[in-house]
């Protein structure tokens, strides 16, 4: 049996490896899902997502001139039109340079204009802190432009 590009069809999940997924399909042939096709988020460890065994519904993404068989999970959940995409939970609060938390972990009722200023006060306040600390580092002189050519060389 040849398989379309575009074909979804469904098979059994007979490997998996650090790099993707192996799967029989209906007429004893295996097609390969990469990594990056196995999930529409992220997949760090693809056993996570499938065991040995699964039956899977797959898409067929490409067909080699060699007869290997490009396959898609992914591609083959977006397609189907009676199981529509979950919206994406909201990511776990990072923490940037400085502990700003850029995202909110609940939402206190904080309107834009609340967030900016407290973005600004801590952003005046880290600029402070890397200011004292650069002047203190150098006594207030930089080493450049002091009237010695730049090169920090000679008399200040």
């Amino acid at each position: 049996m040849q398989f379309e590009v575009g074909a979804i069809v469904e098979g059994k999940v007979t490997s998996i490896t650090n790099f993707g997924a192996f799967v029989e399909l209906p007429d004893k042939s295996t097609g390969m899902v990469h990594i990056s096709e196995v999930a529409p988020t992220y997949v760090r460890e693809i056993r996570d997502f499938l065991t040995e065994g699964q039956q899977v519904k797959v898409k067929v993404i490409n067909v080699s001139p060699d007869g290997k068989i490009a396959l898609s999970i992914k591609k083959a959940t977006e397609a189907a039109p009676q199981q529509r995409r979950q919206p994406r939970q909201a990511a776990p609060v990072s923490h940037r340079p400085g502990d700003f938390e850029w995202h909110s972990s609940s939402n206190s009722g904080s309107n834009f204009e609340d967030m900016m200023s407290k973005f600004k006060a801590t952003s005046d306040e880290k600029i402070s802190d890397l200011k004292k600390s650069h002047d203190g580092r150098y006594n207030g002189h930089g080493r450049r432009g002091r009237g010695n050519g730049g090169n920090g060389n000679g008399p200040v």
